[in-house]
């Protein structure tokens, strides 16, 4: 990837988050206030948790085990970032893990659209145009497909997505004194603006995460670690790690490494409400490590 691409990838990623910062400053104390904001960071922390300890470590992977009514709660949370339902979501993800950058990735930035901006497109946004909620629920969400109610809340997508809107709304038009300006200022920080950012943060670990970044692991795939994208993105942004070991509920796998969904689930485990929770070892992360002569032999060898 050339430089200028490298650039419009980084703004791609970086400027709609300048753009929604430069609202807030622009508007604050007209169209936007503390309330505006709390409603904001309470939908997109609920939702994007449903995403990254409910659809991807607990319900995909199984990182680790709890009572039927808060997986299902998870289902719910995750439901509402309108990401998909709950069977397509595990759906697309595992097929992911078992076809990672080759021939069959729903959104790998490597295969099948070019190198460079093609690809990362495509890992980003254009995907969701042409191979989001295809992956079999029967052969990659068999254990979801055969749960009457992980069923019944894919089907209850549509009205989820509602949801998602409708509560924010309700809650600006109740903080805000009960008026009609305040339910649009909900509506619009709590959904519009909070949907498209926990989208575009997903997203950029499908496309950022395979592209730019470290990696420390000798594992085949093209996943990255960005500590940039950490917070935001709950910790899914230590991708790398995650790939290496995708069963693990921490993906964060250094004391530096942010991971705030992994701190809820230690929380939901010290409250009992979590358990067999996947943790790695120092010596299996050790067995796995790029030794320093297999990173020279990758160095010399030409792609």
């Amino acid at each position: 990837m050339s430089r200028p691409e490298r650039l419009a990838n980084l703004a791609g990623v970086v400027v709609p988050f300048v753009g929604v910062l430069a609202a807030i400053l622009l508007l604050w104390n007209q169209w936007v206030d503390w309330i505006d904001l709390g409603i904001f960071a309470v939908m997109y922390f609920t939702t994007a948790l449903g995403v990254t300890v409910g659809f991807h470590r607990l319900l995909t992977h199984r990182s680790f085990r709890t009572a039927p009514w808060l997986e299902q709660s998870f289902a719910v949370m995750g439901s509402l970032s309108v990401q998909g339902s709950v069977m397509d979501w595990v759906a697309d993800h595992r097929k992911h893990h078992a076809h990672t950058d080759v021939e069959g990735d729903p959104h790998s930035p490597h295969v099948g659209h070019g190198s460079g901006l093609p690809g990362l497109w495509h890992a980003h946004t254009g995907w969701l145009l042409e191979t989001q909620g295809q992956a079999d629920w029967k052969k990659y969400a068999k254990d979801l497909y055969e749960d009457p109610a992980m069923r019944k809340i894919g089907k209850r997508f549509p009205w989820l997505v509602v949801a998602s809107l409708l509560i924010p709304t309700l809650l600006g038009y109740v903080l805000h004194g009960f008026t009609w300006e305040g339910a649009l200022r909900g509506y619009i920080w709590g959904g519009l603006v909070r949907i498209f950012l926990v989208h575009h943060v997903t997203w950029s670990v499908n496309s950022v995460c395979h592209y730019f970044g470290s990696r420390r692991f000798d594992i085949e795939d093209k996943s990255t670690n960005v500590a940039w994208l950490a917070i935001p993105s709950l910790g899914e942004s230590w991708h790398h790690n995650h790939h290496a070991f995708p069963r693990s509920a921490q993906h964060g796998l250094k004391r530096r490494e942010i991971d705030l969904s992994a701190l809820v689930i230690r929380g939901l485990e010290r409250a009992g409400l979590a358990h067999d929770v996947v943790r790695i070892t120092p010596e299996r992360q050790a067995q796995k490590a790029i030794q320093p002569d297999r990173e020279r032999e990758k160095v010399l060898t030409p792609s």
